[in-house]
């Protein structure tokens, strides 16, 4: 009888740790999978913003191409000497935002990506990298280009004249606000990808724990 008892007690404080590691794996689980929710929302946002900044910084470099008159008898309304760097840097800052993002999501999102470790995780961590340092020198070279009081860039010229009411193309107030709101969403890219970039470190861990511990726990001996 005090055999069966003590049995008993065995099986019963077994099957309590058990419970206990099965609630903290699942707790593990469920951290790692919101993680890995908010790196990828995180993702999609900094896509959405680099398809923003692409597209408004594109238009104006083709209102400003279809609306200057080189080599024409009439009155310009831009500038000869003009520096179109920083229009440039966001359009090519963008690009390389848009496309890392992309890459990104789909590691995520397609199964046969995501369960290649090999091509996922550094995919993971590249795409941030790659964003981070796109947006960073996009607003670097804009910020840098457009303080110079000799040249002007396509923001400085359109907003110093965006109080000029036209009738057609170009309209210098829409333009302005266009180069700005590049420059703001370019601002707001870099903490983004920043996050993102922590965000995977953070996941990337507990990954490796929960991998560890399960393995661990499956080479235990059962009581």
């Amino acid at each position: 009888m005090a055999s069966s008892s003590l049995k008993h007690e065995a099986s019963s404080s077994t099957f309590e740790v058990d419970s206990q590691d099965d609630l903290y794996l699942e707790r593990q689980t469920r951290t790692f999978r919101m993680i890995d929710a908010v790196r990828i929302s995180i993702t999609a946002l900094a896509l959405l913003c680099g398809i923003t900044i692409m597209g408004l910084s594109a238009d104006a470099i083709r209102v400003y191409n279809t609306t200057r008159l080189e080599g024409s008898p009439l009155l310009s309304v831009w500038p000869d000497s003009f520096d179109m760097q920083p229009t440039v840097a966001l359009v090519a800052g963008s690009s390389l935002v848009v496309l890392a993002s992309i890459a990104a999501l789909l590691c995520s999102k397609v199964p046969r990506l995501r369960n290649n470790t090999p091509v996922h995780t550094p995919v993971m961590f590249a795409a941030p990298v790659v964003g981070f340092v796109a947006a960073l020198v996009a607003v670097v070279v804009f910020y840098a280009i457009n303080a110079s009081e000799t040249t002007d860039s396509l923001l400085s010229w359109t907003c110093r004249w965006r109080s000029v009411h036209m009738g057609q193309a170009p309209y210098f107030g829409t333009l302005c606000g266009q180069s700005w709101a590049s420059v703001y969403l370019a601002v707001i890219l870099v903490p983004l990808e920043a996050m993102a970039l922590c965000a995977a470190g953070w996941q990337l861990k507990v990954d490796k724990h929960v991998a560890a511990y399960a393995h661990a726990r499956k080479g235990s001996p059962v009581a």
